[in-house]
């Protein structure tokens, strides 16, 4: 049974492709677009994106253009080509401002900016890009359904990004550039307030604080010791209760007898 169904479904794949290429060489465009959607419909990505990929010129300034605009880039989004499909959805919203799709590739022209969008540790190029369609498409489109999401997306990019900052501004605490680790965490502060790593930040700063006090020649010594102590009490105000409390609490302690033995010479 095996013998006789290997070469039937060989002659079926055969005349398949044989069909297919009478389609590519046709030059009837509306048969070629009529295949193209029913090949997308099947999701039949591989088939369909040629044919559409010819129309998108062939039907240029025609009133099929939209249309075949519109499944191109779906095309290569369905094939996970997320940078080429953003580019044909801007494409698409920029030729057809008022065209039937323009909200919904708006939209996707942001959307896969933000599937191509890394884990934290890599180039963050993307994830700005993400950010920014997706910010324009809640000013273009205020009332739109798509807006929550939206921002939800870009609260989770915002917090990748937040991530980064604070795992960057870390490594210098790590390596004991005291003073640049004190600047770049104060910057996370800023960038990203709000951000899960507030409270290991206000920490840090205090530790950070110390720490370069501590080794520092002796005309600076007492200031950044005083700036440890109100580092610390920033800590205190905002985290009264947090895990890091006890050694932010040892620090001050020995931040305020260097302080005395200071100013007992």
């Amino acid at each position: 049974m095996k013998k006789i169904l290997i070469p039937i479904l060989f002659l079926l794949l055969l005349a398949s492709c044989s069909k297919y290429q009478k389609i590519l060489k046709s030059t009837d465009l509306n048969l070629k677009f009529e295949k193209a959607v029913a090949y997308y419909e099947k999701d039949d990505f591989n088939r369909a994106l040629p044919l559409l990929e010819e129309l998108s010129t062939a039907f240029r300034g025609s009133a099929k253009a939209e249309e075949v605009n519109y499944y191109y880039a779906y095309c290569h989004y369905s094939l996970g080509e997320h940078l080429m499909a953003s580019y044909l959805f801007d494409t698409y919203a920029q030729t057809f401002p008022s065209g039937r799709h323009t909200e919904e590739c708006q939209y996707m022209t942001a959307y896969c900016y933000y599937l191509e969008s890394p884990i934290y540790k890599l180039d963050s190029k993307n994830t700005y890009k993400a950010i920014n369609q997706l910010q324009l498409f809640t000013n273009l489109y205020p009332k739109s359904e798509r807006v929550k999401e939206c921002n939800n997306l870009i609260d989770e990019l915002r917090e990748k990004l937040a991530k980064k900052a604070f795992y960057n501004a870390k490594q210098y605490y790590i390596t004991e550039y005291h003073k640049s680790a004190i600047i770049a965490l104060k910057n996370v502060l800023v960038d990203f307030p709000g951000s899960k790593y507030e409270e290991e930040i206000y920490f840090l700063i205090t530790e950070a604080s110390f720490l370069l006090a501590k080794n520092s020649i002796s005309t600076k010594k007492q200031e950044r010791l005083e700036n440890t102590i109100d580092a610390y009490q920033e800590f205190l105000e905002k985290y009264p209760e947090s895990n890091f409390l006890k050694q932010a609490k040892n620090t001050e302690q020995k931040t305020l007898k260097l302080i005395e033995t200071i100013k007992q010479t």
